[in-house]
Order: structure tokens, then sequence, then C-alpha cells
């Protein structure tokens, strides 16, 4: 099943603070393998229960599966994603 990918308006000011090769790096391969496989990823628990996260290197993205699509929540650094 193929998911649609949107985007949360605050996922451009997290996409700012990553260096562009990093953020296009990122972008292809949401679109590559998230559209696709989006619901293979894990589940987070606690605090983020009923969303999930997908690993491109040392950064991380946030996201819900609603219906046919994705909601993709934050884009930051692993060490930073969690916090708040």
């Amino acid at each position: 099943m193929a998911y649609n990918i949107t985007f949360k308006k605050s996922v451009s000011k997290d996409l700012k603070k990553i260096a562009v090769s990093e953020a296009n790096r990122i972008l292809n391969k949401l679109n590559s393998e998230l559209s696709v496989k989006a619901d293979q990823y894990p589940e987070l628990q606690g605090a983020f229960a009923g969303l999930r996260k997908y690993r491109v290197g040392n950064y991380r993205v946030i996201y819900a599966i609603i219906n046919d699509s994705v909601l993709v929540v934050r884009i930051q650094h692993r060490k930073d994603v969690y916090r708040k």
C-alpha cells in the first residue's frame, strides 16, 4: 500500500536547522521508503504513544499513520527529537 506523505507546518522549521544535503537525503528517503513501508517501522511508547519513528542516519522522523496518509510531525537529530 502506498501512503501519501504530508507534513505538519513545524517540520519546515526542523528542516531549516538541518544542513541542506542532509535535509535532501531525508526527504528522498521519505518519498522512496516511508511512502511504501510506513506501517513496518516501530511504534513509540510513553508520551509519544501512537506515533512511529523512522531512522535516517542520526536523524529521526516522527510520524503518524492516518488512514492512507502519513503525517510527519517532527524531523530532528536523535539526541533532541524526544524532548518537549
